[in-house]
């Protein structure tokens, strides 16, 4: 079955796809012409005081403290150990439940 499959695609290419008769070489290939870009235009300055100081990576201490016991969570997960919270929306879980 593969030998007529590869014949019927062979046939296929052979239609689609133009062959080339004689020798075919590709004359002088014309240089390239780069254009420079000219240089951007500043019009107006740029207000430092508009920009935040602070990068917006740094954590502060208690959003670092749950970042920490989610990848706890995640990390003890792939362990089997079931880490959940004790609260679930404003309602106190059991400890069989978790």
């Amino acid at each position: 079955m593969l030998d007529p499959t590869l014949r019927l695609l062979a046939w296929m290419l052979s239609i689609c796809t133009p062959r080339p008769r004689g020798r075919h070489r590709l004359g002088a290939i014309p240089p390239l012409r780069l254009i420079p870009a000219p240089p951007p235009q500043f019009t107006e300055l740029l207000d430092g005081s508009a920009s935040p100081l602070v990068r917006p990576y740094v954590l502060d201490p208690a959003e670092h403290h749950r970042q920490r016991e989610r990848r706890r969570a995640l990390y003890l997960a792939t362990l089997g150990i079931d880490v959940a919270p004790t609260h679930i929306h404003g309602v106190c879980v059991p400890v069989a439940t978790r």
